[in-house]
């Protein structure tokens, strides 16, 4: 397939915010993205010179009014009044980060109090923030007191029980797109939200990651906005996630997943409710009441386990900058019963950023709408070599991938030429083992599906010699009868 290419911009940061000293005040003007919290930080940052992160991070939640008796059972109480401790922010500075950090959802389904990051996904600023000072205030290393309570387990469970009194249609989620990925403004949710929308479940599980992470180091970071661009901001190079560091936002969910046990994961969540009963509504849970709570939480835990944990993250179509479909779609009749692997072959280098992967996503669409006539892009799912997938077709419309066929399967593309190359280790372990999981877990595919090459069933090198001899090693890899 031949497409023509949007330029290859290599960048980490985006040019998204102008700072500058206007008499007294700090004049900001950006966008809700992760790079301007961060420059925005450093402004606090630079005007404390040798302020601790735990105290710049105290003024953050002032800042932000997060002050609620669940907070301060674990962090303890911040200052109602300036002091030698506190950070001194202008202002301009203060606002910007306390729209940041304040998290609701109107009625319009707009969420606010989130931020899109570098590598496309959108985090919730406050759980983030109160992971890393939990972390930092703990006086053990790896045990870290309030931890899951403060980023995720109040968010989770407060959701589950309002889903099992009928008050929210959906336990989890959901998730959302930008009003522009190159300067976000507005974040509107894809459906009605629960209490635990992805923008918090995502910045709950970073919350943990860096939590962790700050705690067992025997030196703590000198600045909290380095700690953040590390994590945040990290550029892929040459062979991708294969070498990459350990401790990036791309890798998340993998991390999250050697962090966190399911069971630990429902205690957490059945002790928070506890507690949020005894500091907020002032009465004590009986032990009958906290046994049905219990059997509430496992139900969701399990969900969410599928959803964040088994499930690779997929970048949806709204939010790649997908042209509108044209015509009707067609449903699947789920389960389905194989998975039919892809290469792009142009694009015929691998994406390592969100833009770049976004940029041939568009390009490979325009292709298959304009020049061969179909009404969307082809391939149901398409991985890049960034750490996540992009929806085409997704799970539920059938594609236009594997001639024949379409109707049987799934059709996933690799961005990439791999007729003589593979793509990296990480990305086809998304394929293979992510995805897989989590369509046979959420009974898209059949437990035993039955995974083809392209070149098995159409008249097509695809997806590559190299390619092809890799995935004839993978389980659920079949030969065609004739």
């Amino acid at each position: 397939m031949i497409s023509p290419m949007e330029p290859h911009w290599k960048w980490c940061l985006t040019l998204l915010v102008v700072v500058v000293s206007a008499h007294t005040d700090t004049k900001v003007t950006s966008s809700q993205h992760m790079d301007d919290f961060i420059r925005v930080l450093e402004q606090v940052e630079d005007s404390n010179p040798g302020l601790e992160p735990v105290a710049v991070l105290r003024g953050l939640r002032r800042a932000a009014g997060l002050r609620d008796e669940f907070m301060q059972h674990f962090l303890g109480t911040i200052w109602e009044d300036s002091t030698s401790e506190a950070p001194v922010m202008d202002s301009n500075l203060s606002d910007f980060i306390g729209r940041a950090m304040r998290h609701k959802v109107t009625e319009r389904g707009i969420e606010e109090g989130v931020v899109l990051t570098a590598d496309g996904t959108t985090v919730a600023m406050s759980p983030v923030l109160l992971g890393i000072e939990a972390g930092l205030v703990s006086k053990t290393r790896c045990r870290v007191r309030g931890l899951y309570p403060l980023t995720l387990a109040r968010n989770l469970g407060l959701s589950f029980q309002r889903f099992h009194s009928s008050l929210l249609s959906q336990r989890l989620g959901p998730d959302g797109c930008w009003d522009d990925v190159t300067s976000p403004q507005v974040f509107a949710l894809s459906d009605k939200p629960s209490l635990a929308t992805d923008a918090l479940v995502n910045g709950g599980m970073d919350g943990v990651i860096l939590g962790m992470e700050v705690s067992a180091q025997s030196q703590r970071p000198l600045k909290l906005s380095s700690l953040l661009r590390r994590y945040y901001c990290h550029c892929l190079e040459g062979e991708g996630l294969d070498i990459a560091a350990r401790l990036i936002s791309r890798l998340r969910r993998e991390k999250f997943r050697e962090l966190a046990r399911p069971p630990l994961l429902q205690r957490q969540v059945v002790r928070s409710l506890v507690l949020q009963r005894r500091l907020i509504d002032h009465s004590t849970m009986l032990a009958q009441e906290k046994e049905e709570l219990t059997a509430v939480v496992r139900e969701g835990i399990n969900e969410f386990v599928h959803r964040y944990m088994d499930c690779p993250a997929i970048i949806p179509q709204c939010q790649w900058g997908a042209a509108p479909y044209r015509g009707t779609p067609t449903p699947l009749s789920l389960p389905l019963s194989f998975m039919y692997i892809h290469h792009t072959y142009q694009p015929g280098q691998p994406c390592l950023t969100f833009q770049q992967c976004s940029a041939d996503m568009r390009s490979m669409q325009r292709f298959h709408q304009d020049d061969r006539g179909w009404d969307d892009i082809g391939y149901s799912f398409v991985a890049g070599s960034d750490g996540y997938l992009y929806e085409g077709r997704g799970w539920h419309w059938q594609g236009a991938h594997t001639k024949g066929y379409n109707s049987k399967g799934y059709g996933v593309s690799f961005i990439g030429d791999y007729t003589s190359s593979l793509p990296s280790q990480q990305t086809m372990k998304l394929v293979r083992d992510r995805l897989a999981s989590c369509a046979v877990g959420g009974r898209r595919l059949v437990g035993n599906f039955t995974l083809y090459g392209h070149r098995q069933l159409v008249n097509t090198s695809c997806p590559g010699d190299a390619f092809y001899s890799e995935i004839t090693g993978w389980e659920h890899f079949g030969e065609v009868q004739n």
